[in-house]
């Protein structure tokens, strides 16, 4: 069974940049449900004892299987997110990955340009990513809903949910304004 991850900060640690109430909800409520639905839906299952990966891996594009695949891909994609935020954020990316996203984005301005642009223009609700393929290019993708980079074979690096109950409780309909303060304040490479 699947448990909710304890965060590396306390829920008023990304303040100002990210509200108590906001961190709160999004994490117990929001986040909990996720775990929970998909550890009922899992429950004496051929998936009970399989990794978050291998359930998404297994459920993903079938329709039989799509309540497990949205519950567990929501599981892993906020697991990723809330791992990847930290009161000390916006550093620079680790030296071989900071060289990697020079040589396919042109500089790391231009990547953080492209991917404002890839989560503002999620239309909805989803998540930007940055992930590698198996042969370590670096690429740039929107999901929608619960979709995620595992369910097609890459390696995500890192992601930014665009939910609107990731944001909308400090910034309203302002998208712009939180993905600008993600990539500025609260991203943990």
């Amino acid at each position: 069974m699947f448990t909710l991850p304890k965060l590396s900060y306390s829920y008023t640690d990304l303040e100002p940049y990210m509200s108590e109430q906001t961190l709160l909800f999004h994490h117990t409520k929001h986040h909990q449900s996720y775990i929970d639905n998909l550890n009922k839906l899992i429950q004496n299952t051929e998936f009970e004892d399989l990794s978050l990966e291998e359930i998404i891996r297994q459920t993903a594009d079938d329709i039989k299987y799509e309540s497990i695949f949205n519950n567990a891909a929501q599981t892993y994609n906020h697991n990723f997110f809330f791992a990847h935020l930290s009161p000390n954020g916006a550093q620079t990316p680790p030296a071989e990955l900071f060289k990697g996203i020079e040589k396919t984005f042109g500089s790391y301005e231009i990547f953080k340009s492209e991917f404002k642009n890839a989560a503002l223009s999620q239309f909805g609700s989803g998540w930007a990513w940055l992930a590698e393929d198996g042969k370590e290019h670096l690429k740039i993708l929107k999901t929608s809903n619960a979709d995620t980079p595992i369910a097609h074979h890459l390696k995500p690096l890192m992601c930014i949910d665009v939910w609107e109950h990731a944001y909308y409780l400090d910034f309203q309909n302002r998208r712009a304004d939180f993905i600008d303060t993600f990539l500025d304040h609260l991203i943990k490479w």
